[in-house]
């Protein structure tokens, strides 16, 4: 070998490059083998390195290799020695980390500033939300992802948050970040808007945000309001929780608002059809109606006919024999059969007789003078004069008290 070669082989040895662990360097795709992975040859080191596929990006990418190809140049971290180095040996690298590195710079940068930044939700666990920024694996914590209690972190799943960066230490790899501050300031300003457009008898659509043992809080778009248990339906509701569901879209009416106290009250039973709507068809005079009782007092007992519609049946009406007092028949919660006596859909009042389902003892037939049709006895007044009056009520026939 010549002079001039020798002086060639050792410049050529003195500018192979040291690769080191945590260097960034470049190199040249060789090949992409049939795991996806790409071989680099690293420039002015005379060796080789690897990147495997899940090193290849740091999105979410199904085959992050297809935008590579060989004869490529990429820029890489080394990440770890491979083989033994009297083998010469590789080593591993990576492109995601090295996008990361960036990344967590950047996040640092906007910490720095008190800037947000906006993340995807990757997947819910215990305890919070593990979230994806550029790349970069962060995490909030359950109680900062909202301002109010959340039951089910499931509905978060894909979601983009704007988020605030609480601790961000790159070399941990931890970043900690709170959506409950953006929520917060978002909801204010909702809240205003709101507060100041809304009146009550609006009927506004909102969204089921959670569900109590008293009622069903509803997201108006940035404020809740309250539809009280009496209020979600005229049939009785026992909990709210057999009604409705969480995320559920519902109509509301506005009871009330209160913007002192943030409060606004809503109704959803109040856009649906009345229990006492068309009462004259759905319990016409003269029919024969299944029914519940609700409630036994000293001048009869009121009897639930239709899902929150009860009527009177007057003691006089129970039996065609003498009662000192209902409870001697009838106890509540028990189902008997009425006939319709009278209907007043203005005041909601029915009048309703067990007794004229029956058949009148012969003894008492015998023993009833002839009567004419203008007879106002309260036994045996006409169907529409049987309903709530002051008579019924004592249980005295106020028109024959007055002749005496």
């Amino acid at each position: 070998m010549s002079e001039n070669e020798n002086k060639q082989l050792l410049d050529a040895l003195n500018n192979i490059k040291e690769v080191n662990v945590g260097d960034v360097v470049t190199g040249e795709i060789l090949a992409v083998d049939n795991d996806s992975q790409l071989m680099v040859g690293i420039d002015g080191a005379g060796v080789e390195g690897v990147i495997p596929s899940k090193e290849v990006s740091a999105t979410m990418e199904s085959n992050p290799t297809d935008k590579y190809k060989v004869g490529d140049t990429v820029k890489v971290v080394v990440v770890s020695k491979i083989g033994d180095d009297k083998e010469g040996g590789s080593y591993l690298l990576s492109i995601r980390r090295l996008e990361a590195l960036k990344v967590w710079d950047e996040i640092k940068e906007k910490a720095d500033k008190g800037e947000n930044i906006t993340v995807k939700v990757t997947r819910p666990v215990r305890g919070g939300l593990v979230v994806n920024a550029d790349g970069v694996r962060g995490f909030i914590p359950a109680s900062m992802i909202t301002d109010h209690f959340v039951s089910d972190l499931n509905q978060y799943k894909g979601a983009e948050l704007e988020v605030k960066i609480i601790e961000v230490v790159p070399e941990d790899n931890r970043l900690i970040l709170s959506h409950r501050a953006v929520a917060e300031k978002d909801r204010k300003e909702a809240r205003e808007k709101i507060m100041g457009s809304l009146k009550v008898g609006d009927i506004v659509e909102g969204k089921v945000a959670r569900l109590t043992n008293f009622g069903a809080f509803v997201d108006l778009g940035g404020i809740d309001g309250l539809v009280h248990v009496s209020e979600i339906s005229y049939d009785h509701v026992s909990k709210p929780s057999d009604i409705l569901k969480v995320g559920e879209d519902v109509k509301v009416k506005v009871l009330a608002i209160e913007p002192e106290r943030n409060r606004i009250s809503l109704s959803i039973k109040q856009l649906q059809p009345g229990p006492w709507d068309d009462i004259e068809e759905k319990a016409a005079v003269g029919s024969i109606l299944d029914g519940t009782v609700k409630r036994l007092v000293d001048f009869g007992a009121f009897v639930e006919v239709l899902p929150g519609v009860e009527g009177l049946v007057h003691i006089s009406q129970i039996s065609h024999k003498h009662i000192d007092k209902p409870s001697d028949v009838l106890k509540s919660g028990e189902k008997i059969q009425v006939k319709v006596l009278s209907v007043d859909p203005e005041e909601h009042r029915l009048a309703l007789s067990m007794k004229a389902l029956e058949e009148a003892p012969k003894e008492e037939n015998k023993k009833a003078p002839k009567k004419n049709v203008d007879d106002n006895s309260t036994s045996n007044a006409p169907e529409e004069e049987s309903g709530f009056t002051l008579g019924d009520i004592l249980g005295k026939d106020i028109d024959n008290d007055s002749e005496e």
